[in-house]
């Protein structure tokens, strides 16, 4: 019924036992350095391409500024042109700039305190004014 365990058998069994343990011992270390250098080296591509990113959103920043500061160049550019056209179309031309004084006294919402110069070149006080009022 039982029969007679082969010797050869449980060497050779023993012997792939220790084999493989070895082998573990020896292979394992090195597996988990490259593991590690693998590991690294994926964090340091995704270090650089973290600051490819950033490099990026700063060109686009730098790029928008200059685009917004030329807008507002030209922006001045119209304002100072029109302000030219107005002030040149305005000179010698009291009767009109009266005109206009008259409407927007006329026009305002709330009362305009106007000074008159005198002969002395001094204001007439506003004597007769009451607050309130």
């Amino acid at each position: 019924m039982f029969q007679k365990p082969n010797f050869g058998m449980i060497v050779l069994g023993v012997i792939s036992a220790l084999t493989l343990g070895l082998a573990a011992m020896w292979g394992l270390p090195r597996y988990s350095v490259y593991q590690q250098g693998l590991a690294g080296e994926a964090e340091l591509a995704r270090a650089q391409q973290n600051r490819q990113i950033r490099i990026q959103e700063a060109m686009a920043a730098k790029e928008s500024a200059k685009m917004l500061a030329e807008a507002e160049i030209e922006r001045a550019k119209g304002v100072a042109e029109a302000n030219k056209i107005i002030g040149d179309s305005l000179k010698g031309n009291e009767a009109y700039l009266r005109y206009l004084w008259v409407q927007g006294l006329n026009s305002a919402q709330t009362p305009q305190v106007v000074y008159v110069p005198t002969e002395a070149g001094l204001p007439i006080m506003e004597a007769g004014r009451t607050n309130g009022k």
